[in-house]
């Protein structure tokens, strides 16, 4: 990051007028479509029985002891959120758009979007480790709070390996209460991240946030390129130029998008990608509308076969 001083509420300022009131105008002031049990904090699991409300019914639960089970709720009008940021330095890469500049707008507009409804909003970061931890709370201010920290991190030009897992682990130490849970990433790591985020969805209700650069789909021809890892450091001269070399890396991204996505149903959750060059409108609004589509569905499909899960 340059040396000037982070400005938190100008980025928030200008988030508000230009994608917060997009936004509210797409969603038609329905935020909650973005989240599917908002408004309820998780009160027991138990055994479906008949006439249950299949919306309830608790699908990673249901899967993992091959037995339905539904989600008993009392209301809770307060909401908690947490957002878990990875800000290690393969974040600080993008062709236009670093993924972390893309990540502190969509923290900016989510924790703005809770926090004016009332809602407490917390944060937890992860270099290295998870080595800073913003309590939760509400209003303005605590948006300001989390962005100005993350605005004033320095960039790291080398680290250990990102290890989400362990990550997401330690979040389950720190995230007590039932909450929202945001895991913001561009899932560059260790594997092993899928065991505990599943915990953390049993618990929570959790959506994967994952970031990408079109840079690390398909790479151009563009000569002769210096490369480096952006955690270890490491560097290695590329002929980009060469056709059998462009192959080789589009077929092995294309195998890490299929691991990740795999990893991502086994964990059960839903995932949210935004590209660096993506709209952050856009991306929201389709994500809700497909959240809308997927939920319709389901209860369709249940209805047809009598209310009661197969």
């Amino acid at each position: 990051m340059s040396g000037s001083r982070p400005d938190p509420e100008a980025l928030l300022r200008r988030l508000e007028w230009t994608v917060l009131r997009r936004l509210d105008g797409l969603l038609h002031g329905d935020y909650r479509t973005l989240f599917r049990g908002f408004g309820l904090d998780l009160a027991d699991l138990r055994e479906y029985q008949y006439h249950d409300d299949v919306r309830r019914i608790d699908w990673n639960v249901t899967a993992r002891l091959q037995t339905p089970y539904v989600r008993e709720y009392h209301e809770d009008r307060e909401v908690t959120a947490w957002f878990l940021l990875d800000v290690s330095p393969s974040m600080d890469f993008g062709s236009a758009v670093r993924k972390r500049a893309v990540l502190e707008d969509f923290v900016a507009v989510l924790a703005r979007l809770l926090t004016r409804h009332g809602n407490r909003v917390g944060a937890l970061f992860y270099g290295e480790r998870l080595d800073t931890v913003i309590p939760a709370r509400g209003g303005r201010r605590q948006v300001l709070e989390i962005l100005y920290r993350l605005q004033s991190r320095p960039a790291r030009e080398r680290s250990a390996p990102t290890d989400l897992g362990a990550f997401v682990r330690a979040s389950l130490n720190t995230v007590k209460r039932r909450s929202l849970v945001f895991l913001v990433s561009d899932f560059i790591s260790a594997p092993g991240w899928e065991r505990p985020l599943a915990q953390l969805a049993v618990r929570h209700e959790v959506l994967a946030v994952r970031l990408y650069d079109a840079l690390e789909m398909e790479i151009p021809d563009v000569g002769l390129v210096l490369v480096q890892d952006a955690e270890t450091g490491e560097q290695l001269f590329v002929d980009t130029g060469e056709p059998a070399f462009r192959r080789r890396f589009a077929a092995l991204a294309a195998r890490r998008e299929e691991r990740l996505r795999a990893g991502l149903r086994e964990a059960g959750v839903d995932a949210l990608e935004i590209a660096t060059g993506d709209d952050l409108v856009e991306a929201l609004a389709r994500f809700a509308a497909l959240r809308k589509l997927r939920g319709r569905r389901v209860a369709g499909a249940l209805a047809q076969s009598g209310g009661r899960p197969r």
